[in-house]
């Protein structure tokens, strides 16, 4: 399996930067998180939430290939559920739906770091104190951060976690990965 030093390499190599980059080690932080709740593999989890928008740059203007180019790439690099999971973080597009925990965690997982990374831009206090009724107040709120999608971070149901659970798993892991 690919390390995360090779990962970050990786990731560098195919032009994830800036913002995009911000949101790949977001989404590692939740994926480990969830992972180390459900007892699965962390290290597993956390590269596929590291690396789930690696082929993001190149198929911006391609959603149908989002997540499918990315998991083609990693293949032999990450296990097939970990490649499975990438592709179906965007089933809409790809037509790979999401079938496991692992596809459903992913989903969500990366999905929840847009509302939560904007709910702290516009805090005082950023990540500090948040909880999850402030961002079930913002997932009411269409305006707020607009392209994030409310239903795919509800998809935490079918990963096993209620959604104040979810949102408080996210935001300490978030909190944690920002203090690192």
């Amino acid at each position: 399996m690919i390390s995360r030093d090779e990962a970050l390499a990786l990731l560098a190599e195919h032009g994830v930067q800036g913002g995009l980059l911000q949101h790949s080690l977001a989404s590692e932080a939740v994926m480990r998180a969830l992972a180390t709740h459900f007892g699965e593999d962390a290290e597993l989890w956390g590269l596929t939430g590291l690396l789930h928008d690696v082929d993001y740059p190149a198929t911006e203007n391609a959603p149908e290939r989002h997540g499918r180019d990315g998991a083609a790439l990693l293949a032999g690099r990450l296990p097939e559920e970990a490649c499975n999971a990438i592709e179906a973080h965007n089933g809409e597009c790809t037509g790979r739906l999401p079938q496991s925990r692992f596809d459903y965690a992913l989903r969500c997982g990366e999905t929840v770091t847009g509302i939560i990374s904007a709910a702290a831009l516009l805090r005082p206090s950023g990540y500090d104190g948040m909880e999850p009724k402030s961002i079930k107040k913002k997932m009411k709120d269409k305006a707020f951060a607009a392209s994030v999608n409310r239903d795919t971070i509800r998809e935490c149901a079918q990963a096993g976690l209620e959604l104040d659970a979810f949102l408080a798993l996210a935001i300490a892991a978030m909190a944690a990965a920002r203090e690192n």
